[in-house]
């Protein structure tokens, strides 16, 4: 059979295919991915553009609303950029600043945890203390002390440029702690079994080991934590958007959007700042969903 039909035969599709609330979320999730994906070719208007941005438009209403501009579905912000469209293109960059921080964490954490799980000690002390360390502080606090560490020490570099690759690295470095702690858990029950006991006898390297025998049986609660933490990413790149140590607002992600139009919030023009309040609640409610699903499908003891 293939892995195709294998698949389809899993005990999780069916599980999947039971819970409607998986079903929405799930479809909830892609529908904003190709929203955010296909920004360049859906959306009526290029908010980046400025030779097509005019300040005269700044703060229209949504259509339903008295003096609406029907080129302005849900309205436009204090510089007269289209709603609608900044949204879409802001959920494009809040999604890839949420994977790339994710797949960045991922990546830093299981290194580690497989490393602490195998080879114990000193080694796994180190980083399990270090690890600790980091636990007793909250994730955005992390996020923002490296954040204002690298602005200071690159303040003379395009901030457009480096905001995205800075807020991206602070992030990995507050989620990673998760997946280490996980990984070298699941580590330390994969080492004493009797394949990796026989690897050892015949003597293939640690690291081989580690990457080629240990990795594949521990990825499943990394998988669910990752799910998880891509929502958290989101929130944290948009609560350092709104406090304005985020992404720039000539390239604004929903927070970003956020902070924006809570200048306006008490001024009458709400829709600056609720209408990507909304889009990142949803967004972050069915990622949040899927996550919940698949960790309790990856369960046994939940089946």
């Amino acid at each position: 059979m293939s892995a195709f039909g294998r698949f389809m035969d899993s005990d999780i599709l069916h599980s999947f295919l039971r819970s409607k609330v998986a079903v929405i979320a799930a479809i909830g999730t892609f529908m904003f991915f190709i929203l955010a994906f296909t920004a360049p070719w859906i959306a009526p208007h290029d908010p980046f553009d400025l030779a097509s941005i005019s300040i005269l438009d700044a703060r229209v209403p949504p259509i339903w609303m008295d003096y609406a501009d029907p080129r302005f579905l849900l309205g436009t912000d204090d510089q007269g950029r289209d709603l609608l469209s900044g949204i879409f293109y802001g959920m494009r960059i809040s999604l890839i600043v949420g994977f790339c921080s994710v797949i960045a964490a991922a990546i830093i954490g299981i290194s580690l945890g497989l490393v602490a799980g195998y080879m114990g000690g000193r080694v796994d002390a180190v980083i399990m203390r270090i690890a600790d360390v980091q636990l007793t502080f909250p994730a955005i606090l992390i996020a923002l002390l490296i954040d204002g560490a690298a602005r200071g020490i690159f303040g003379s570099l395009d901030r457009e440029v480096f905001s995205f690759w800075i807020l991206i690295f602070a992030l990995a470095l507050s989620f990673w702690v998760q997946y280490a702690r996980t990984v070298r858990g699941s580590t330390m029950v994969e080492k004493n079994k009797e394949y990796v006991q026989a690897a050892r006898v015949i003597g293939i390297p640690s690291i081989i080991i580690m990457v080629r025998h240990i990795l594949p049986n521990v990825t499943g609660p990394v998988l669910v934590i990752a799910t998880i933490n891509l929502a958290l990413a989101i929130v944290t790149e948009a609560t350092l958007s709104f406090l304005g140590v985020g992404m720039p607002p000539t390239q604004p992600s929903l927070g970003t959007l956020i902070a924006i139009g809570n200048d306006f919030l008490y001024s009458g023009e709400w829709w600056i700042a609720i209408f990507p309040g909304l889009a990142l609640a949803l967004l972050v409610l069915n990622v949040n969903l899927l996550g919940d699903w698949l960790r309790d499908a990856l369960n046994p003891k939940l089946r």
